[in-house]
């Protein structure tokens, strides 16, 4: 059987052969470690070394099978995060939560304030933003919550600590900041030490691709891309960002690697979330280097097998 498997996994990975699609379709009935064996080299470009793994992507596919500490579905969640967080740095930093719901259904949109966000605690993406509910589509809000409820998120990266995260909804306080959206800032932590971070722009510009901007730990600017391309004007460098550097390390410590992300609303910092796997450790870097670079940041605890 596992002879079969590795030819079906040689003859799938061909450059050329397969789409990501018709891989997702049969990803239910894959194991974790041949499901990602499969889709890496398809997304990065290169084949996946798990037994001497280098760059920053593959660490990550070894992390998602070795390192499956239960505290971090409780890290990745939401709303229990916010918990979890406010434990360690406090609760001034934690966005209110209007209430929590079990399903779309549950929702009462007329208790909801004038501005508010409504998110799955359990994916990524499935998000809506109201800015003003005298003109808020409520169905169209309702369609994108019931399928984002409905998401197994784990199932396509094999994101271990999504795998047990109860399927909620959650209301919080609308927040923006001066730039006109809420641009978060997002540090690269490893065993409690802050080694880079991007920012996001040009999100809520439907005409405009997002952008991404990587700095160090000074904030100098990074010359690299990954998954999407720089600004044409670079962020500036938010008040609060040494205090969020200070955040992200006591939230990281004994942790091989985690992306803790904050905002800087007028210059009040709050949090915003919990990431083991940037892109899942599968969008490639620009130059390739860079993949190395932020590889060798990563110390790998001892393996776990699964």
């Amino acid at each position: 059987m596992l002879r079969i498997w590795n030819i079906f996994v040689r003859i799938l990975t061909k450059k050329g052969y397969v789409r990501l699609k018709v891989l997702d379709i049969v990803a239910q009935y894959l194991t974790d470690r041949v499901y990602l064996k499969m889709k890496f080299p398809l997304c990065v470009g290169y084949k996946l070394n798990l037994e001497s793994p280098k760059t920053y992507n593959e660490k990550l596919q070894w992390l998602k099978l070795y390192n499956r500490i239960p505290e971090y579905t409780k890290m990745v969640d939401k709303y229990d995060v916010k918990h979890y967080v406010a434990g360690v740095i406090g609760n001034e930093y934690i966005i209110p939560t209007l209430g929590v719901y079990n399903s779309v259904d549950e929702i009462n949109i007329d208790s909801l304030p004038r501005q508010f966000v409504l998110k799955c605690t359990h994916d990524s993406g499935g998000v809506v933003i109201c800015k003003d509910k005298t003109n808020f589509d409520v169905e169209k809000a309702r369609n994108i919550l019931r399928k984002g409820i409905k998401r197994n998120y784990y199932i396509y990266n094999r994101e271990y600590p999504y795998k047990n995260v109860v399927p909620r909804i959650i209301a919080e306080e609308y927040k923006e900041d001066g730039t006109g959206e809420l641009r978060d800032y997002k540090f690269f932590c490893f065993d409690g030490e802050v080694k880079a971070l991007f920012i996001a722009s040009d999100r809520s510009k439907k005409e405009e691709e997002t952008k991404f901007d990587f700095f160090d730990a000074d904030f100098n600017h990074l010359p690299f891309t990954n998954g999407h391309p720089n600004a044409k004007s670079l962020p500036f460098k938010p008040e609060g960002f040494e205090e969020m550097k200070k955040l992200a390390s006591q939230l990281s410590k004994g942790i091989p690697h985690v992306r803790v992300d904050f905002y800087d609303i007028n210059g009040k910092v709050y949090f915003g979330e919990m990431t083991f796997f940037h892109w899942s450790g599968m969008k490639p870097f620009d130059p390739v280097e860079w993949d190395y670079t932020f590889g060798s940041w990563i110390k790998l605890p001892i393996m776990k097998h699964i």
